[in-house]
This record gives C-alpha cells, sequence and structure tokens, in this order.
C-alpha cells in the first residue's frame, strides 16, 4: 500500500473534511477562485503530506506537522496589540493590516495613511469589490501545482492580504503586514495567503510578520504571492518568530516583469519545525532580484529553506545571500537553485550560503544547485560551514570582554551585513534586539 494511500485513511482525511464544512460556511466566492479550490484539496489528496523519501525534503521530516491533529482555531479570538505591539509602528508606515489565527481585525488594522492609487485591505473584501484584480495571480502563482502544502493553503485560507499597488504609485512608508497566531488547549492551524500587486513604474515596500503568542501546538501554513510589474521596485521584508512548539510553513513566489526590481529579507527566528519555499522568475529582461535570509536556531529545531531563481529572460541578474547561525542540536538545510533558460543570455546571478554552528552538536545540509542553458552567462555560487573564530575570541576576551559578550559581539558581525540591507530604519533597530534574544543559548563552542 502506498504513503499517500496509507495517509489517506487518517492523516489526509481530517483536512478533506474541513475544506466541504468550510465550503458549506464560506460565502460563494468567484468562480474561477472555487475551481481552483477544488483542484488544489485533490492535488493535495493526491500527493499528500512529504516526506523524507521525496528529494525536496529528504534531510526535514514534517512527520510531526502530518501526525498532529489540527483544529481550526475558534472565531472572535481576542487579543490585546500591546502583546505584539514591538511589531506595529504605527504612523511610521503608510498601512497595518493586522490578523489573528487568519482573521482579519478591523480594530487593530489602518490604511487611512495610504496615498491614492492604492488598495489595501482584507483579502476577502477585495475579492468581493474588484475580483479581476485577483484572478491573475490568486492561485495561479503558488497554484495546486506547487507543492503538498501550497496547495493545503489555496484549499483552506479564510482570508489574507491583498494590497495593489497602481501604475506609477510612490509608496513612501512600508505597508505592514501581521499575522499573530494565539495558543490553546487544542493543536490549531491557519492558513494566512498574501497577494501583492505593484503596478508599472510602481515603488513600495512591505514588512510581513508572522508571530505566535501564548502556548500550545499551532501549525502556520503561509502563502505570498507577488506581481512586480515592469519597471517596478518592491522590497519585502518578512520575519517569522514562531512559539518553541509552533510549526511554519512559508511559500513566497515572484513573478517578475520587465526591468522590475525585487528585494527580499527573510528572517526566521523561532519554532520546532520551519520550512521557507522561495522563489522568484525573472520573466522579462532587466529584472533585478535579490534574495536573503538570516535564520537562528537552538535546542531541536529544524529550519529548512529552499530558493529558486528562475532566470527565464535575458540581461537579469540575481543576488542571494543566506546565512543561518544553529546551536544545540539544531539542524538546518539550504538549497537554493538557480535557473538560467535557454535564451536567457547575459545572466549575472551570485549565490552565498554561510553557517555559523555553535555546538559539536548543530548539522546544517547545504546543497547550491545550478542549472544553465545558455553559454553566456556569469553564475557564481559558494557555501562556508564554520564555528567562531578562536583567535577572535581570545583577542577579544584579553581585553577583559567576558566570553558571552566576546560570542554576541562576533555573532552580530556575522549576521550584520543581513540586516544593514534593511532600509526600514525602526525594523532594522527592533531585528537588532531580536537577533541578540533570540541567539541559541546551548553553546559548547
Amino acid at each position: 500500500m502506498s504513503s499517500v494511500v496509507t495517509q489517506s485513511s487518517g492523516r489526509i482525511q481530517r483536512y478533506l473534511a474541513q475544506f466541504e464544512v468550510q465550503s458549506d460556511r464560506r460565502p460563494a466566492g468567484p468562480a474561477w477562485l472555487e475551481s481552483r479550490r477544488r483542484a488544489a484539496i485533490a492535488r493535495f489528496a493526491a500527493l499528500g503530506f512529504p516526506t523524507t523519501r521525496d528529494e525536496e525534503y529528504r534531510f526535514t521530516n514534517i512527520g510531526p506537522i502530518a501526525e498532529t491533529d489540527f483544529r481550526h482555531p475558534a472565531s472572535g479570538t481576542h487579543v490585546d496589540s500591546a502583546e505584539f505591539a514591538e511589531h506595529l509602528y504605527g504612523e511610521a508606515v503608510a498601512a497595518e493590516l493586522v490578523f489573528v489565527d487568519g482573521r482579519f481585525v478591523v480594530a487593530l488594522s489602518s490604511v487611512d495613511r495610504l496615498p491614492t492609487g492604492v488598495t489595501a485591505g482584507n483579502l476577502t473584501e477585495v475579492l468581493k469589490r474588484t475580483p479581476e484584480l485577483c484572478q491573475p495571480a490568486l492561485g495561479a502563482l503558488a497554484g495546486e501545482d506547487d507543492s503538498a502544502l501550497t496547495a493545503l493553503n489555496l484549499a483552506l485560507f479564510e482570508d489574507g492580504a491583498a494590497v495593489h499597488v497602481g501604475r506609477g504609485v510612490v509608496v513612501d512608508s512600508p505597508i505592514n503586514l501581521v499575522f499573530v497566531t494565539t495558543g490553546s488547549a487544542a493543536p490549531t492551524a491557519s492558513f494566512p495567503r498574501v497577494l501583492l500587486i505593484a503596478g508599472e513604474h510602481s515603488q513600495s515596500r512591505f514588512i510581513e510578520t508572522h508571530v505566535g503568542l501564548g502556548g500550545g501546538t499551532h501549525f502556520s501554513c503561509a502563502v505570498t504571492e507577488v506581481v512586480a510589474g515592469a519597471d517596478s521596485v518592491l522590497d519585502h521584508d518578512r520575519l517569522q518568530i514562531e512559539r518553541p512548539d509552533g510549526f511554519h510553513y512559508c511559500r513566497l513566489q515572484v513573478q517578475a516583469a520587465r526591468g522590475a526590481t525585487f528585494r527580499s529579507h527573510a528572517f526566521s527566528l523561532g519554532g520546532a519545525i520551519v520550512r521557507n519555499d522561495l522563489g522568484a522568475v525573472l520573466a522579462g529582461p532587466g529584472v533585478d532580484c535579490t534574495l536573503n535570509g538570516l535564520y537562528l536556531a537552538d535546542g531541536t529545531t529544524v529550519v529548512d529553506n529552499h530558493t529558486t531563481i528562475d532566470h527565464a529572460e535575458p540581461h537579469c541578474s540575481s543576488h542571494e545571500v543566506y546565512k543561518g547561525i544553529l546551536g544545540g542540536r539544531a539542524r538546518g538545510v539550504f538549497n537554493g537553485k538557480i535557473i538560467v533558460r535557454q535564451d536567457a543570455q547575459k545572466t549575472d546571478a551570485k549565490q552565498t550560503n554561510k553557517a555559523l554552528l555553535l555546538s559539536d552538536t548543530a548539522q546544517i545540509n547545504t546543497k547550491p544547485q545550478l542549472e544553465i542553458f545558455a553559454d553566456d552567462v556569469k553564475c557564481t555560487h559558494g557555501a562556508t560551514i564554520g564555528q567562531l573564530d578562536a583567535d577572535a575570541m581570545f583577542y577579544l576576551q584579553a581585553r577583559g570582554i567576558s566570553r558571552a559578550d566576546a560570542r554576541a559581539l562576533l555573532i552580530r558581525g556575522f549576521v550584520g551585513d543581513i540586516v544593514n540591507r534593511v532600509a526600514f530604519a525602526p525594523l532594522r533597530e527592533r531585528l537588532d534586539g531580536w537577533l541578540l534574544a533570540q541567539l541559541p543559548t546551548d553553546v559548547t563552542v
């Protein structure tokens, strides 16, 4: 009996039943979206949860997610904004959209500072008012054929954030999207969805935060789709801080048109099992794409980063720097794939992955992949794994700095080139504090 059939008898059936319940309760949406949802749940049923026998999950066992009986969170959960105030920026941002357990909370959100030409709100309302804005991308960039967990999100998401920046519009301040998960006695799961559309010649910045509050086991299965129009500039900073027993899955898919600039900085600072799948298709000539990331792991945490940059057109450039810090028995995975299509001449692609191991039992599996089908290209990649420099530690300690402070100084130097690239100063400053608070404590080297 196949693993999918075995899973269908228990693990998968729970989600199939949940889909039918939600379909009966959910107000009728656009026919095209309902069709995509049906295709997605069928795809999930056919694939089942990935296992270590799947090449893309060879080093990451998500069995604890598949085997847990997650339930949908109860509606109407009350959360005081003081509990996550450090993730709110008030008048320093153009708008703030807050979601609790996957549901939009009007009382905690604000969109009154947005310039003319920007539509921002919860996905449910945007679909009612202007479904034509969503149809080309929603469930199409990251759809049912993408992966089992992406398909599960498309089938089960209740709500999410939708932002459309009109042609030529410049949004000077970031738009802040905050997704809060709350604890409960029983394991719960939510499925946040984000759709960002930047029109031609527009400029915009986004902060997307996923934070876990309280206790209890939670699974956040999040998908973000980004459309960067021709000659647009879009910055996307993503922060994930789950509880120690929280599970997190992220799928980010970007479609960039001619001359677009897309910059991503992703930070993973908590959770039991974290899987990040990031992909970008450079679908027009002259695209410039940056995918940078930083992750911290301690104890028995697993953080898995898979990135794919698809150079589909000529004269495009991509830059990628991922860094990890692991202590205890934590495990990290980095799989960075760069694809250069046959017609994508004059491609310039650079990829770097560095990992810092703070204990003898921490592990990292790193795998750069280059698939090049053009001949006039410049593609480089590099991967390094190491421990803190013993000479540097000795130098600092010899000058009266404690071992713990010396270690912190060296680690801050290691992560600085990622953090310092975050353009929004308030986020950059808070990141410094969060990083120090989340640094691995189970250290032996």
